[in-house]
């Protein structure tokens, strides 16, 4: 059996904060009920509704995979420093060395 569950995401302009913007846009989604009952566990534990638990999680998710796929726009200054930064050579730690050296577990 899927269980539907509606949602309400958020629509946010850059100077709102994201659970305060607008709430425009709908989302459903089919769950199983146990991904549902998980959801709602989770929610009630967070203090959250279900709606905010859901956009919550997602734009998390969302923010750690874009991450590294976004523009950078750097000033002139920071351009210099960051290049500097990456024309340094390596520091060997040796803590890191002994870990990577360490046989993977069984």
């Amino acid at each position: 059996h899927v269980c539907t569950l509606w949602v309400q995401i958020l629509c946010t302009l850059p100077s709102e904060t994201p659970m305060t913007g607008s709430k425009t846009a709908r989302r459903n989604l089919r769950v199983a009920p146990a991904d549902d009952a998980l959801i709602r566990q989770g929610a009630a534990v967070a203090g959250e509704s279900v709606s905010e638990f859901l956009v919550v999680s997602a734009r998390t998710r969302a923010e750690m995979l874009l991450a590294d796929r976004r523009e950078f726009v750097l000033n002139d200054e920071a351009w210099a420093v960051f290049n500097a930064a990456l024309d340094r050579p390596a520091k060997v730690r040796p803590e890191v060395v002994e870990l990577l050296g360490r046989p993977r577990p069984e």
